[in-house]
Formats: C-alpha cells, sequence, structure tokens
C-alpha cells in the first residue's frame, strides 16, 4: 500500500525537486495535500511556488494550503541569497492556474490526521516547522495519531548553515523545532550530516537534464541556480541537495544510515540558537527521540531520483 503523507513545505528549488520526487512515486506515497509555510521566501511566494510545481508534476489533483506566515515568536528569516527572489528562480515557470484551498493549512493538518486512522498519515517537512508544531498546539488529539515526522532540518557534525551552530530550518523557527522534538511523535531526522554528501555535481545534473522532458529541465534549471551560492561556499564538486533525501530514505531506508538518539533544541542562547543538539555518543541520559541520520549513498540516491524524475511530463 502507499504510504500517506502530507508534504508541509517553503518551496526553494530543493523542496521543489523533492515534491517532484513523492509526485513521481504514486505506488509508493498517497500525498494526501501540500501545505505552505514561510521559510524561504515569504508564505504567500510559497505558497505559489507550491501550486507552480504541482502543475509541473501534472498531478493537478493535489490539493495545496497556506499555513503560518510567521514564526511561533521570531521575525521571519528568509534566504533569498540562496533561492532568489522567488524562491524558485532558475527555470520560467508560468504563473499557475491552480487555486490555494481556502483553508487554513494548520486547520488542514488537524482535520486529515483527525479523519484518518490513527498512526496512518506521516508528515513529511521540508521547512520550518512552524505548522506542525501551531497544528499540535491547537489540537494536540493529533499527536498519537501521527505516524511518523520525516524532516529536513538540523546538523550535528557538519555544524549549521545560516549560523556557525544553525541549520536554516531550525533556526527559521527553533521554538517550533523545540515543541516538535518534545512531542513523542515518532521522528526522523534527515540533517546537514547526510544532505551535505547528496552533491549534484555536473555529471549528476546533466542526467537529469538529458531525461528531455519538462520536469528534468526544470529540475537542471533550479539547481543549477541555486548551486551558485554552495559552490562558492562549500568549495566542492557540486551543491547538497537537501530535501529530497526526506523522500528518498521513505522509498529506500537502505540508502541512509544513523541510530535512535536524543535531540534537543537551543532556543535561548544567543550564540547558538537553532542549534539541535544531538547526543550520538549516548553521553547523557536523556529520553531518546529521534532517528538521526548520519550518512547516505548519493550514487544511489541520485540514481533513485533520476528514475523517478523521468516518469513526469
Amino acid at each position: 500500500m502507499a504510504r500517506k503523507i502530507i508534504i508541509d513545505t517553503d518551496p526553494g528549488q530543493d523542496d521543489a525537486v523533492a515534491i517532484l520526487l513523492a509526485l513521481a512515486s504514486p505506488e509508493d506515497f498517497e500525498v494526501l495535500g501540500i501545505v505552505a509555510v514561510a521559510g524561504n521566501v515569504t508564505l504567500a511566494q510559497n505558497a505559489r511556488n507550491a501550486l507552480k510545481v504541482v502543475e509541473l508534476s501534472g498531478r493537478k489533483d493535489i490539493a495545496v494550503y497556506a499555513g503560518c506566515e510567521r514564526p511561533m515568536r521570531r521575525t521571519l528569516v528568509t534566504a533569498e541569497h540562496v533561492h532568489g527572489e522567488t524562491g524558485l528562480d532558475g527555470p520560467d515557470l508560468p504563473l499557475p492556474k491552480l487555486k490555494l484551498e481556502e483553508r487554513h493549512g494548520i486547520d488542514y493538518l488537524i482535520e486529515t490526521l483527525l479523519a484518518h486512522e490513527e498512526k496512518t498519515v506521516t508528515l513529511a517537512c521540508l521547512g520550518p516547522l512552524t505548522n506542525v508544531a501551531m497544528a499540535m498546539v491547537k489540537e494536540p488529539r493529533i499527536i498519537p495519531r501521527t505516524e511518523e515526522i520525516v524532516l529536513m532540518g538540523g546538523g550535528y557534525f557538519e555544524m549549521g548553515n545560516i549560523t556557525p551552530a544553525a541549520e536554516f530550518n531550525i533556526y527559521v523557527d527553533p521554538d517550533a523545532a523545540d515543541v516538535v522534538m518534545r512531542s513523542g511523535v515518532p521522528i526522523t531526522m534527515v540533517p546537514l550530516d547526510v544532505t551535505h554528501m547528496m552533491q549534484s555535481t555536473k555529471p549528476r545534473l546533466e542526467r537529469i537534464r538529458a531525461l528531455g522532458n519538462k520536469a528534468g529541465a526544470a529540475v537542471y534549471d533550479m539547481l543549477s541556480f541555486s548551486e551558485r551560492f554552495d559552490l562558492k561556499k562549500y568549495e566542492s564538486e557540486g551543491a547538497p541537495l537537501h530535501d529530497p533525501c526526506v523522500m528518498a530514505y521513505m522509498l529506500k531506508p537502505d540508502l541512509f544510515q544513523g541510530r535512535h538518539i536524543n535531540v534537543e533544541i537551543e532556543t535561548g542562547s544567543e550564540l547558538t540558537v537553532g542549534m539541535t543538539v544531538a547526543d550520538y555518543w549516548g553521553v547523557t541520559n536523556r529520553p531518546k527521540n529521534v532517528n538521526f541520520l548520519r550518512s547516505g549513498n548519493a550514487d544511489g540516491f541520485f540514481a533513485l531520483l533520476t528514475e523517478r524524475l523521468a516518469r513526469l511530463p
């Protein structure tokens, strides 16, 4: 049976690739809906981007909702310096004909989790965790009903990418991340430690462009644009490809390795706010709350991604 998922996202180029990977895998994922959140750019732009990506995939049956336009307690930080003014700079994607659903994204999350059988819906989180945390606060009954949260966020051995200590998604709303980490829902965290291994090198991007479809061309243009920042920053052969690792883990968990550990979120320190404090070596007695992935098979990841993108228009 296909796994029921809700995608919570702030599209960004890598979010867009993750959405395409999910929508290209209908035998594996029943995508119940997509909820946009403020993060890489503003909520309105992220919601528009989600609609564009759904149209690009050809899956016009997928409903898109707008969630929270700002973090729980803090001023919104965005990342146009990486993703461009639209968040999806690179390809020339038309304005979407699809429309946003009227319901608020938080209400959609709550109503959907309550309507489905307990522990049958997974949340695939690609951006700040504001929507998920706010839904938990508003309706705690969804917490024991959630099968799993698989999220891209955090880092420990690779530390941060927006501050020396913090990864962007967690940094934007550390208070929301703290709520989620303390919730008791089973969590798999896909941190920078993994995503920095998944480098979109030129040969890998060329194989995607050579697919000859609209989706492949758009992904090539997206990643060619967004990688310029990371190539200069990391001086590597390719830029990290973050969010698609969430979908790849659910599709082929054997591509990744990690362990069950305690992870807590720093919310108070001026220097390290947003840090994911990962007790990877078990030096505390704090309860283990996260399946923390540390490494992955980059060749296998890109082979899977390319094979699935080939299915799209």
